[in-house]
């Protein structure tokens, strides 16, 4: 889940991530036919209303004093594409693929609330470029890879909440972390929904102004406090499993219907890894049971999964880049193990044995391999 409430530390690790990225993206990055997205804390301006359908570039700057996010929506609040984590000050480059149609531009400043919105238009026959036919295997593999994860999800989450039901914490704080695995892996695409994401993976800091913590805080991370802070099992933490499940249940049945682009995959790729960057590393998404780390490796394979179907492609366009990226995983996923029980097992150390100096160390990883990363969608459609 992306944070809508940064605490000082994960600031830090932001600032550090969007630092990285703006030094590789120039202010005319974008080239002329560039989208500008001017954000500030209290305005979002964009430099076009309606443009073609088609290979959409986004040339963000961030004018204002706090951390924003931008989004390209459908008109139901779908996500088409999105960068997170655009420190103020600095700039950033979106590459998707978009149809015609109508949508809006959303930046949100602080990352919270539905942000500020322009609404634009994409003109034309209504169909994207005629692209590689190795990008279109790329989206049914990727297709594919998230209706599996959705698919084994499911059950391992219905034995996480039949302990809880039954009273058993010891049983529910087992079952825990492995019933996220594969959310984390694909939770850009459970993310384009919209409603999905805040009912079953939502932090008690990321309740919107005038929501009522025992009545809006749902999922995963309200039973988490239950179990490891709380420990009790209460009538309304029973509730809560079974909610948790008809809302997985949703999702699973929604995952075949998302949109799906090659460049929605590379971004996703990216937005994984700022997931990591700014709750994983800081250990403010698994706060009270510290299974940060099993969260951090699926966010990495699923990170991994969609560079390794679009590779073909953007080898051809930009081997550097692909080189780059081998390089980075291979390290990251190194240095990961060294926290593991095997390189089989996702029996990881507890995040909060994790000292100061390891976990700068994790996060410098994760922002080396997020800079080229961030060029991912430009080179598969180069």
């Amino acid at each position: 889940m992306r944070p809508l409430r940064l605490s000082l530390t994960t600031l830090a690790t932001v600032a550090a991530l969007t630092a990285v990225t703006a030094c590789a993206e120039k202010s005319d990055a974008g080239g002329d036919g560039a989208i500008r997205v001017t954000a500030t804390d209290t305005s979002c301006e964009v430099s076009k209303k309606e443009f073609p359908a088609g290979h959409l570039q986004l040339a963000v700057e961030n004018k204002g004093s706090k951390v924003t996010e931008v989004y390209v929506l459908f008109p139901d609040d779908r996500i088409v594409t999105e960068r997170e984590n655009i420190g103020a000050g600095t700039k950033a480059n979106i590459t998707a693929e978009i149809k015609a149609g109508d949508y809006e531009i959303a930046c949100k400043p602080g990352m919270k609330g539905k942000g500020i919105r322009q609404q634009v238009k994409a003109t034309g026959g209504g169909k994207t470029a005629k692209r590689d036919p190795k990008l279109d295997a790329a989206v049914a593999a990727y297709r594919q890879y998230t209706l599996e994860q959705a698919e084994e999800t499911l059950p391992k989450a219905k034995v996480f909440a039949e302990a809880v039901k039954s009273g058993d914490i010891e049983a529910a704080k087992k079952a825990y972390a492995d019933s996220r695995i594969g959310w984390e892996r694909t939770e850009p695409v459970a993310e384009s929904f919209g409603d999905i994401d805040p009912k079953v993976d939502l932090r008690e800091d990321g309740l919107e102004e005038g929501q009522d913590l025992e009545k809006d805080w749902t999922g995963w991370h309200r039973l988490e406090k239950a179990l490891w802070q709380d420990k009790k099992i209460t009538p309304r933490d029973k509730e809560l499993a079974d909610l948790l499940i008809s809302d997985l249940t949703v999702w699973q049945k929604k995952v075949g219907t998302a949109e799906i682009t090659p460049t929605s995959m590379a971004n996703g790729a990216k937005e994984l890894l700022d997931e990591v960057a700014a709750g994983k590393v800081t250990g403010e998404e698994e706060r009270y049971s510290h299974t940060d780390l099993v969260d951090f490796k699926a966010n990495v394979e699923g990170a991994e999964k969609s560079y390794t179907l679009l590779k073909p492609v953007a080898s051809k366009n930009d081997a550097e880049l692909t080189a780059e990226l081998d390089t980075q995983f291979a390290a990251l996923n190194t240095l990961l193990d060294k926290y593991r029980a095997d390189k089989t097992s996702y029996v990881f150390t507890s995040y909060d044995k994790v000292g100061e100096p390891e976990r700068k160390e994790l996060s410098d990883a994760v922002n080396a391999l997020a800079e080229p990363l961030s060029k991912l969608a430009a080179a598969v459609v180069k």
